[in-house]
């Protein structure tokens, strides 16, 4: 009975001592970073440093999302290691709304928010009436408001503020009518309506140029920088440090500017 004991004993022990084990698990030095991002320009820019990295010891995988969302959850549930597609005020928002507390890493770039429309030429030959979609997640909207005030085609309660909202328009003199859709749908919908908002990452993947197409443009003095964005447990982990520091590397400036000709600008 006593030998029986002993034994039970014994095997809780080591039971409890491979949970201590499991529950004290380290970053792998060498294992794959997971990185989140949308396809354009992130996942080129990510692509461009890979072989970079790799001579550094640092192997990245890649994971590209269509939305704006599912970057973050999965960051923050511990299904990526790091993500790159957000500027700081959307982040700001999601944690909010979602009780997380992601980080950011490092400022990469600046992409000019741009309006466009395949039925008119020009800002002037917007209709009375005419119909505007615009981002309908909270910071983009707002940074979308921003940029229809300073081309003059309506005046907000609050210019300053990032995070306007359709009620903070206080002067409409074309009458716009608004079309709040998720952003990635943005472009799919240029032949239904007068003009679209789009953030310039789904301008270039439908293959629209913001410097040639869009009917105005936010200038290079955006704030909207995109970030390198991590978790509090992980944002020292040496290998986001290293991805963190090629992102902002002269290489990288001169790809963007090469590749995008100013559709994309690299964060001061």
């Amino acid at each position: 009975m006593l030998r029986r004991s002993l034994l039970i004993v014994a095997a809780a022990s080591l039971a409890l001592a491979a949970c201590g084990q499991g529950g004290e698990k380290k970053t792998d030095a060498n294992a794959p970073l997971l990185v989140g991002a949308t396809a354009v320009p992130h996942a080129e820019i990510l692509e461009h440093i890979k072989p970079i990295l790799a001579e550094q010891g640092v192997n990245i995988e890649i994971k590209v999302f269509n939305d704006y969302v599912q970057p973050n959850t999965q960051l923050a549930e511990k299904r990526l290691d790091v993500n790159y597609f957000q500027t700081k005020p959307y982040l700001d928002e999601f944690n909010a709304s979602r009780g997380s507390n992601l980080v950011t890493v490092a400022g990469i770039h600046v992409e000019p928010l741009g309006a466009y429309s395949r039925r008119h030429k020009s800002l002037a030959d917007l209709p009375q009436g005419a119909e505007v979609a615009v981002p309908n997640d909270a910071s983009s909207i707002g940074r979308s408001l921003i940029l229809l005030q300073k081309a003059g085609l309506i005046r907000l309660k609050d210019p300053a503020n990032p995070l306007q909202s359709l009620r903070d328009i206080v002067d409409n003199p074309k009458g716009l009518r608004f079309r709040e859709l998720e952003s990635a749908t943005l472009p799919r919908v240029l032949d239904q309506v007068d003009m679209a908002v789009i953030n310039t990452n789904y301008a270039l993947d439908a293959g629209l140029n913001p410097k040639t197409d869009a009917l105005t443009l936010e200038g290079a003095d955006s704030p909207y920088v995109n970030y390198l964005v991590a978790r509090p447990d992980n944002q020292n982990d040496p290998r986001i440090r290293a991805l963190a520091t090629a992102l902002r590397s002269q290489t990288v400036k001169d790809f963007i500017a090469q590749k995008y000709n100013g559709a994309v600008i690299p964060a001061a």
